[in-house]
């Protein structure tokens, strides 16, 4: 497998192979974002910003926003892509929460790879990996990305 250079510019399809790896990232996550999260999405649901009442509901701790994760997650391939516009499909399962602790937060560790290349419409189909605390927060992700 080859990695896959962030350039700034739209990768251009012929230079495009699958198995080809997207630099990885890692997002941290704390409490201070998921509120200024919940204020931009109008999920002010309490499970994203109380610790009291999230616990009460079963939840181990505050939890991330799904679409949050979701839209986190992505970053890479809009960043190798070299623009988000060129996203045209990308789709997601949810399979873990991301548990966000007052004092450290959390670390959504995020890879990805090109799992398929069709040169006739000039596009990649990009899979994505998104673990928080070793545990596989996303399933399912696929991103496909229009190519120059």
């Amino acid at each position: 497998m080859t990695e896959a250079r962030t350039t700034g510019r739209v990768p251009v399809c012929a230079e495009v192979t699958v198995g080809e790896k997207l630099p990885a990232k890692t997002i941290h996550v704390d409490r201070a974002r998921l509120v200024q999260y919940a204020g931009a999405s109008l999920d002010r649901n309490r499970i994203h910003w109380d610790e009291r009442f999230a616990k009460s509901v079963g939840l181990p701790d505050v939890i991330a926003h799904g679409m949050f994760t979701m839209g986190s997650a992505v970053t890479v391939v809009s960043d190798w892509a070299g623009d988000a516009g060129r996203i045209v499909e990308y789709g997601v399962r949810f399979t873990k929460p991301v548990v966000v602790s007052y004092e450290e937060g959390a670390d959504i560790e995020v890879s990805a790879l090109v799992k398929a290349v069709d040169t006739e419409e000039r596009r990649a189909t990009v899979e994505l990996t998104a673990k928080s605390g070793g545990q596989k927060v996303l399933g399912k992700a696929l991103a496909v990305v229009q190519l120059d």
